[in-house]
Formats: structure tokens, C-alpha cells, sequence
């Protein structure tokens, strides 16, 4: 059936162009021009030229293509899209991402999977027929279906994990009409850099990947490095990204730091992941415990004694920069971290207290672990 017989009307005001049928299928021609009735050429011999319903049968042409193929694409049969694309949650929470069928079909399966970015493959999360779910991989035992009613293919996932943040595909398996559509789970959070004790530029892609885990995070995504942006980080070394690029951000532009310009996120593109080397750029999310400061002139080692007196162990960088970008930590005291590094959160810049207008954590570096000039930031669960 052609499409002006499914409903698409147009005037026929030109003269000489008229519709025939074959069949049940509506055709076009031009009677007028440079054919005499019968078909036969008033010139012969000539050129025929193409006349103004030569011109306007083209576009009648051009314009039911572009109608028929909008018309022949009916988008999604079963799944319903969803009301909203980004699910935003934070670490330990439990989640939901909906998927939801409009119309079920005879037989079918329903898959989620995990869209790992930067490395071209999906993870298999679960897979169920309706009535009976199998849960795969690193979520296996987290995930679930909801089940709130018999259309219902949501997928619920307990104790949200820094890793779980991404993109998810919930795919309906009905063997000829296969469809699937993406969500986005984003966690909030903050993004440190993050350099180890020997210095700037020391890590390769994995080397960094491991760092930022090591310290409660995990490599930070340009989505996240964006945002961290606009909420503020000003970082003049490059880092690596969960992506496998490397970039840093700027705010306000100077010479050492990519020169004079706009600022903005400065970029590298993609490196060798290993043989590259830089510092991370690490994400963290909010804690399931506290963090505290306790005061004195302690070692290095002192400072894990006193957080096992509290019954607690010497804090991450992770876990500093949540508590002071989630519970508005706010101490003017040098402390000591796991990797032997000492700092201290602002929330409220003031005199005598790092010398910076700004909010953030601010670093003394990495002493000698016998120098006991300083306190430690202890966190328990």
C-alpha cells in the first residue's frame, strides 16, 4: 500500500500530473509537456526537456521517501520509554532502574547488561524470562528484579558500589523483534587528584586504576572530571580517566598551566595505557562510616595506634574528600592518611588555614613517617 493510501494527503494542483493505480498501489505521471496524447514526442529527434511537472513529480518523489520511511518506523513495539535516562543515587543506596513493557509478546527473555566504558564490551547482569531471574558477574547477589507488577523488567540494585555507576542496557529478547534501551546511573560524588610519594607523572593507566582504588575511589570519568570543573578543581597535572584519555581542568589560566587562554578542561587525548605515565584523577562517592580527627604530635605509626584505641584505622584520601565534600568536614589541622600523606578539609576558608580563598583539602605532602609534628584522620564503619 502506498503511503498516500495510508492517510498522507497532498493537493494535486498541478496541471498535467495525475495519479493511476496498479493493483492497489497509487502511482504518478505528467500528461503534459513534451509527449502528445499516445506517447508519441512532438519533436522527434529533439531533446526532451523536463517541465515543470517533471520538477514537482521528483519532489512528489522525494517527499513520500522521507514520509514513507517516518511512517514505516514505528520505535519501540513492547518497551516503554523511560521518564527519565539518568538515575542518580550514592554509594550504598539501593536503586532502581525501570524498564517497563507496554504490551508483553507470547514468549520472551529480558537481559540487562552493563556497558563498560572504554573497553568496547558489555557485562551480563541478568536474565530473566518473567517469572524466574539469574543474576551474573559482579553483581551477582545485588541484583534483582523488581517485580512490581507482571509488566514490570526494572532491575534493583542493592548496596550501589562505586563501580556500579554507568550505563546499563535492558534488552527484550523476542526472537524477531529484539529492542533495548539505556539508562545512566550516576553516583554523587567528588574527584581528587592524586599523586603517590615519588612524585608527579609516576603512574601508567593501570598503575593509576589501582592508586585511586587503594585510596577508596576508582579513576574518574571525563563526565566526572567536568563536573568536579564546574564545582571548582583547578589541577595544573595531567591524570589519567576511567576512558583511558588524560586531561586536567583550569580555571584560571596561566602559564604553567597550559598558558594563557580560556579556561576549561585541558586534554591529552588518548595515551598508551602502558607506557604513558601521569597522576589520576580519582572518584569517590559518600561513606557508610565517619571520619574524625584526634590531635597530637604523632608518628606515622603512632597515628595508626590511636585510630585502633578508637577502634577505627587511619583514614583513606577517599575517604577524606567524602567526608568533607558529604559531612562538611571542617579542620584547620595537618592529619595523617593511610598512603602517609598529611592534610587537612577546609569547608570554611579563613586566615592561617592553607592560604587559599577557596574550599578543598589541603595537602603538607608526604613527610618523613618518624616526623611527629602532626595529628590523624581516623574513619570508622
Amino acid at each position: 500500500m502506498g503511503v498516500l493510501d495510508r492517510g498522507v494527503w497532498l493537493p494535486e494542483v498541478a496541471r498535467g500530473l495525475e495519479r493511476f493505480h496498479v493493483g492497489n498501489v497509487s502511482h504518478w505521471r505528467c500528461t503534459s509537456g513534451t509527449q502528445a496524447p499516445g506517447g508519441r514526442d512532438t519533436m522527434p529527434g529533439r531533446l526532451s526537456l523536463p517541465t515543470p511537472c517533471h520538477f514537482l513529480l521528483w519532489a512528489l518523489v522525494i517527499l513520500l521517501t522521507v514520509l514513507g520511511g517516518t511512517a514505516s518506523h514505528s520505535g519501540p513495539h513492547y518497551l516503554l520509554p523511560p521518564i527519565h535516562e539518568v538515575i542518580h543515587s550514592r554509594r550504598g543506596a539501593t536503586t532502581t532502574l525501570p524498564c517497563v513493557l507496554g504490551t508483553p509478546p507470547p514468549s520472551y527473555k529480558v537481559r540487562w547488561s552493563k556497558v563498560e566504558p572504554g573497553e568496547l564490551r558489555e557485562t551480563l547482569i541478568l536474565v530473566t524470562n518473567g517469572l524466574h531471574a539469574r543474576d551474573y558477574g559482579p553483581l551477582a547477589g545485588r541484583a534483582r528484579m523488581r517485580r512490581g507488577h507482571r509488566l514490570d523488567a526494572s532491575l534493583v540494585i542493592s548496596g550501589v558500589r562505586l563501580e556500579d555507576e554507568g550505563r546499563y542496557r535492558c534488552e527484550l529478547i523476542n526472537g524477531l523483534e529484539d529492542e533495548s534501551l539505556a539508562l545512566s546511573l550516576r553516583l554523587e560524588g567528588v574527584v581528587f587528584p592524586y599523586q603517590p610519594r615519588r612524585g608527579r607523572y609516576q603512574f601508567n593507566y593501570y598503575e593509576a586504576k589501582q592508586a585511586c582504588e587503594e585510596q577508596d575511589g576508582r579513576l574518574a570519568t571525563s563526565a566526572q572530571l567536568y563536573q568536579a570543573w564546574t564545582e571548582g578543581l583547578d589541577w595544573c597535572n595531567a591524570g589519567w580517566l576511567l576512558e583511558g584519555s588524560v586531561r586536567y581542568p583550569v580555571l584560571a589560566a596561566r602559564a604553567p598551566c597550559g598558558g594563557p587562554g580560556r579556561p576549561g578542561i585541558r586534554s591529552y587525548g588518548p595515551r598508551d595505557r602502558q607506557r604513558d605515565r601521569y597522576d589520576a584523577f580519582c572518584f569517590t562517592s559518600a561513606l557508610p562510616g565517619r571520619v574524625f580527627f584526634v590531635p597530637g604530635r604523632l608518628t606515622f605509626s603512632e597515628a595508626h595506634a590511636a585510630c585502633r584505641r578508637r577502634g577505627a584505622v587511619v583514614a583513606k584520601v577517599g575517604h577524606l574528600y567524602a567526608a568533607w565534600k558529604f559531612s562538611g568536614l571542617d579542620q584547620c589541622d595537618g592529619g595523617w592518611l593511610a598512603d602517609g600523606s598529611v592534610r587537612f578539609p577546609i569547608t570554611t576558608p579563613r586566615p592561617r588555614c592553607g592560604g587559599l580563598p577557596d574550599p578543598g583539602v589541603r595537602s603538607f605532602g608526604f613527610p618523613g613517617p618518624q616526623q611527629g609534628a602532626y595529628g590523624t584522620y581516623c574513619y570508622a564503619e
